[in-house]
C-alpha cells in the first residue's frame, strides 16, 4: 500500500476492486430496503390498497348499516375533540408574546396604509382638484 503512494507510480488494481466490491454491496443494500417500504407522495399518511378487492365494489344493501342524523353528529363530535386532544397548546408566556407581535405588526401596517392613503389623497387633490 505505502508503494503503490509514491509519486509517478499507478495505484494497485487491488485497493480499487476492493472499493468496487464495497460500493456495490451498499448499493445492494440500499435497492433491498426501498423494495419494502411503501413510497410516499408528501406528509400525509397512506394506507395500501387491497389487489384482491376492486376499490369502487359497491357494498351489499344488507352489508350497509345507514347512520342517522343524531349518530353523524355525535361522531363529528368525538372526532373534534379528538383532533383538538392533539393540539399543543400554548403556554400563557408564549400566548402573551404571540399577541403582542401581532399587536405591534397590526399598528405597523396600520401607519403605513394611513401614511399611503394620505399622501395619495393630497396628491390627487393636488392635480385634479382643490390646489389649497
Amino acid at each position: 500500500m505505502a508503494e503503490s503512494k509514491r509519486r509517478g507510480e499507478e495505484p494497485a488494481d487491488d485497493d480499487f476492486d476492493d472499493l468496487d466490491e464495497s460500493f456495490d454491496d451498499a448499493v445492494d443494500d440500499d435497492a433491498d430496503d426501498d423494495e419494502d417500504q411503501p413510497v410516499s407522495r408528501g406528509g400525509t399518511a397512506t394506507r395500501e390498497r387491497r389487489k384482491t378487492e376492486p376499490a369502487d365494489k359497491p357494498k351489499a344493501k344488507k352489508d350497509v348499516t345507514r347512520v342517522g342524523m343524531f349518530g353523524r353528529l355525535m361522531r363529528f363530535f368525538r372526532e373534534v375533540v379528538a383532533e383538538l386532544r392533539k393540539v399543543i397548546w400554548p403556554t400563557r408566556k408564549e400566548l402573551l408574546t404571540y399577541t403582542a407581535v401581532v399587536v405591534v405588526f397590526v399598528a405597523f401596517m396600520l401607519a403605513i396604509v394611513a401614511g399611503l392613503d394620505y399622501g395619495f389623497a393630497k396628491g390627487v387633490l393636488f392635480v385634479f382638484g382643490n390646489q389649497e
